[in-house]
């Protein structure tokens, strides 16, 4: 994941389709500092659940991630993820209430990754006996809905394959 990650930074800041800060040009990495396995844990207890693999893998590279472009959201470190019902539960009782009650349920059991404050949200949700294995949603209400990946690897996969294609084009 971490040769990716690098990829994604390079496209992204040879694309200069957002502002970047000095840091991040200067060493050519969108990323934070790796946060530790005892970080991780520590939300994991707040929150009562065991992270995937990948997620992990992830905040041990980089313990948050800036946008690439005006498209995708900003990773959160891993102190300012939560459920997402303690940080919009306006939008899941919206979904619940005016949209399809079944996304409201799955937006009330979710966890905000990525995009706070930002006009998509990148969330992770928990294995149920519906669902063995953590799902992974982009949503935004310009999808509309969710955007469903298979993985958090496949989720950047797609946003390098994206960055690539808009090299290609420029």
């Amino acid at each position: 994941m971490k040769n990716l990650l690098y990829q994604i930074s390079e496209l992204a800041l040879k694309l200069k389709d957002i502002e970047f800060s000095k840091r991040q040009v200067d060493n050519q990495w969108l990323g934070e500092e790796a946060t530790s396995e005892f970080g991780i844990s520590e939300v994991e207890n707040r929150l009562k659940v065991q992270f995937p693999g990948d997620y992990k893998e992830f905040l041990l590279i980089s313990n948050g991630f800036a946008a690439p472009n005006d498209i995708e959201p900003t990773f959160l470190p891993i102190e300012s993820v939560d459920y997402l019902k303690n940080i919009d539960n306006e939008l899941i009782g919206i979904w619940t209430r005016d949209g399809i009650p079944t996304i409201g349920e799955e937006l009330e059991k979710s966890i905000l990754i990525g995009g706070i404050n930002e006009e998509q949200y990148f969330l992770i949700i928990p294995p149920d006996s519906k669902n063995l294995k953590w799902r992974y949603w982009k949503f935004a209400s310009w999808i509309p809905g969710e955007e469903e990946y298979k993985s958090l690897y496949n989720y950047f996969e797609e946003v390098s394959d994206f960055l690539n294609q808009q090299m290609v084009a420029n």
